[in-house]
């Protein structure tokens, strides 16, 4: 009667908190498919929101371009098309932003049942880290990273050789200048979310800082469409603070947690493990295949 009574426990604890029933595979796919389906029309009607004010969005974002053009410039399209695709793309980046909490909310609600109490408390400041973020990587992109840029292309500007740039080139400039920023801007997230896990450790990160600000120089070098040393500075700047913050962010998590590690990762006490099992079972191994000396009886 034992087993009976644990099943019926364990279907009225089911009952009573649902999240914390089984689902199965098909159960699985449905729900992802309903979340999924309830993202997309969130994402459609944050578009037609966006579409309906897109001559004001445009208006704000071509002011903001030609303010850093010499003066009397202005952006042209050759194509017929071109001026719709405009306002079309920017509908969709204004359709995104508007449906991002629904969207982010609707993750939530997917991966919720799956975790456990305490992971369930990183969330809120994992959302608030990651909008922040984001948010911040745009207003950085949109008013100091882009207009230099543009500056920069426009200080060839002659009276031979006029520059008049094109809205679908200029606005995919700016397009990967938003996107790159709102990435770099989630380093502190990242961070947090790895120093929470034990992966890494404030001292293991400001140890590793001058490896970082190589990469954040190559990386600069590499993605910045101009050669110019400031823009370069510009744009690699972020990325080295981004790496600071983190260190900050990790050694508030540590504190937090009481220092569980002294050098830093998790990872390298794994590691120092694997050597020691390696070398045990060389030993051992060596052990086994050693010939033995057999006396000889007279």
């Amino acid at each position: 009667m034992a087993a009976p009574q644990r099943v019926r426990d364990d279907y009225d604890s089911s009952k009573d908190n649902p999240g914390e029933g089984r689902m199965g595979f098909l159960e699985h796919l449905d729900e992802l498919r309903s979340r999924l389906i309830r993202a997309c029309i969130a994402l459609v009607a944050g578009m037609a929101v966006s579409f309906v004010f897109a001559l004001r969005l445009g208006d704000l974002l071509l002011a903001q371009i030609l303010s850093s053009l010499p003066r009397e410039a202005s952006l042209i399209y050759s194509r017929p098309g071109e001026g719709f695709a405009f306002y079309l793309d920017l509908s969709l980046m204004g359709g995104l932003i508007l449906a991002a909490p629904f969207m982010t909310y609707q993750v939530w609600r997917f991966i919720a049942p799956g975790l456990h109490k305490s992971e369930k408390r990183l969330v809120v400041p994992f959302l608030a880290l990651a909008i922040g973020g984001a948010a911040a990587g745009a207003l950085f992109s949109h008013f100091v990273l882009f207009p230099s840029m543009m500056s920069f292309f426009a200080a060839f500007d002659s009276p031979l050789m006029r520059f008049v740039p094109r809205v679908e080139d200029t606005f995919e400039l700016y397009k990967n200048i938003l996107i790159g920023m709102v990435a770099v801007f989630q380093i502190p997230t990242l961070v947090f979310v790895l120093a929470r896990l034990g992966i890494v450790t404030a001292r293991f990160l400001w140890r590793h800082v001058n490896y970082a600000i190589l990469v954040a120089v190559i990386a600069a070098a590499l993605l910045t469409p101009s050669s110019d040393p400031w823009n370069q500075l510009v744009f690699a700047a972020p990325m080295v603070g981004m790496y600071l913050l983190g260190i900050g962010i990790a050694w508030l998590c540590q504190r937090r947690q009481g220092g569980t590690t002294s050098d830093g990762t998790a990872l390298q006490l794994v590691f120092a493990a694997g050597l020691i099992e390696g070398a045990r079972r060389r030993d051992s191994i060596r052990g086994h295949h050693r010939p033995r000396l057999v006396r000889s009886r007279r």
